[in-house]
């Protein structure tokens, strides 16, 4: 079984997840988090594709998933160092004094302390949502696309396009668990057509869009 809520750091999730003994498909969403597995605090980067993780078998998980961008600077590290990687906190951390508690909230609490957010990497990851033109977002900022890059791939696992392509397709799996025509759901969520959908589902999850909604 999964459940999520708000949590109490700004912009993240709690979830927690138990009971099934089947692989999960975990797809990319852009995020980070951190996750409480028998009491051990572990890190799970940033994906560029789908993630199959083994089943938990009756086991508890509880995780806190940050918003794009957010996790990276509290742990004082580049995203794309940990692209695709679930490494122990204390492995990411070894110098540094953290709370290690089985409540990912009081984890992100403890690294939230004294850290200042960087406030253009929110706004970029939101722009990048939206679906507005990596140069626009670049200029809004005050830096050059080569620059934009170089911060998004510190800040989030990969480059702009990258981020802004995971996105879009997060809004389509929303669309497509809710049931409603893939062809509405592909002109909603940004695609060309169904066809160009599919082909985005297919190279980011191994599945196409009809085997996803079987899976919700």
């Amino acid at each position: 079984m999964y459940s999520e809520r708000p949590a109490s750091i700004p912009g993240a999730v709690r979830w927690r997840s138990t009971g099934s003994a089947a692989p999960a498909l975990i797809l990319p969403d852009g995020c980070m988090d951190v996750i409480v597995i028998d009491g051990a605090p572990i890190v799970a980067g940033p994906d560029a594709v789908a993630a199959r993780v083994a089943g938990n078998d009756g086991a508890r998980i509880d995780g806190l998933r940050f918003p794009p961008g957010m996790l990276p600077q509290l742990l004082g590290l580049a995203a794309d160092e940990l692209t695709g990687a679930r490494v122990a906190l204390a492995e990411v951390l070894p110098h540094r004094r953290v709370v290690l508690s089985a409540d990912p909230e009081e984890i992100a609490a403890g690294l939230l302390d004294g850290v200042d957010l960087d406030p253009r990497i929110t706004g970029i990851a939101a722009r990048l949502g939206a679906g507005r033109q990596v140069s626009a977002i670049a200029s809004e900022a005050g830096l050059g696309e080569r620059a934009l890059h170089r911060l998004a791939q510190r800040s989030f696992g990969y480059g702009p396009k990258t981020l802004a392509r995971i996105l879009r397709f997060q809004r389509a799996v929303a669309a497509i668990r809710g049931g409603g025509p893939l062809a509405a759901v592909a002109a909603a969520a940004g695609f060309a057509d169904q066809a160009h959908l599919t082909r985005e589902v297919r190279a980011l999850t191994g599945t196409t869009p009809r085997e996803l909604r079987a899976t919700s």
